[in-house]
C-alpha cells in the first residue's frame, strides 16, 4: 500500500531510515515516498480507465514542487484555486491543459493568465462569477470551458467546518435553480 515502513522500532522511507535523513537534512522534516505516489495514481488511473477522466491532484493540499513534477510526469491532472498554484504546477513540468481551476476568489487577471495558458476548465459556483468568467473570455475572443458546480442539498453529516454540500454552506448553485441559470445569457 505504502512504502513507509518499520523495522524494529526503526521507521524507513524506501528502505531509507527516515532517522538518517532527520539527522542528514534536520527537522522538521517532510518526506514523502515517490514509489506510494506513483503507484496510488496508477491505480486510481487504472480503475478509471473504463472511461474518459481526467485525475486531478488538489494543489493545495500539498504544494511541494517535486510532489507536483512525480504527479505530473505520471500526466496527472491539477485541481486549482489561484493563479500562484497554476504557475506552481507549470513550474513543476504540469500542463495547463489539465488544470481545473476551482474556487470563488478567482480575480480576472488570473483568469486572463489561465485563459491564455489554455486552462482544461473553470468551476463556476455563481452567477456574478460566470459574468466575470464570461467578460475576460470576450476581452480575450476566446471561449472559457465550463464546469458549473451544483449544490444538492445533501448532508453529508461530517464536521460542520468541512460540510459543503448544503443550501446554508452556499457553495454552488442550488439545484432547484440550475436549469434557469443555464439558460440564462451571461451579463
Amino acid at each position: 500500500m505504502h512504502d513507509f515502513r518499520y523495522v524494529g522500532n526503526r521507521l524507513f522511507c524506501e528502505g531509507v531510515s527516515v532517522e538518517s535523513l532527520a539527522h542528514k537534512f534536520g527537522t522538521p522534516l517532510y518526506v514523502y515516498s515517490q514509489r506510494t505516489l506513483t503507484g496510488h495514481f496508477q491505480k486510481l488511473d487504472a480503475a478509471l480507465s473504463p472511461v474518459n477522466h481526467l485525475v486531478c491532484f488538489s494543489v493545495k493540499s500539498n504544494s511541494n514542487r517535486s510532489v507536483l513534477r512525480t504527479l505530473a510526469n505520471l500526466g496527472s491532472g491539477f485541481d486549482i484555486v489561484s493563479g500562484g498554484e497554476l504557475q506552481r504546477v507549470i513550474a513543476a513540468g504540469g500542463d495547463p491543459r489539465q488544470c481545473v481551476f476551482a474556487g470563488v476568489g478567482k480575480t480576472e487577471d488570473e483568469i486572463e493568465c489561465a485563459l491564455r495558458r489554455g486552462i482544461y476548465s473553470f468551476n463556476a459556483e455563481s452567477e456574478p462569477e460566470l459574468q466575470r468568467l464570461s467578460r475576460v473570455a470576450a476581452r480575450l475572443k476566446k471561449i472559457a470551458p465550463i464546469a458549473v458546480r451544483v449544490n444538492p442539498d445533501v448532508a453529508a453529516h461530517t464536521h460542520s467546518k468541512i460540510t459543503t454540500g448544503t443550501y446554508e454552506n452556499k457553495f454552488g448553485i442550488a439545484f432547484e435553480q440550475i436549469e434557469g441559470f443555464m439558460r440564462a445569457p451571461p451579463g
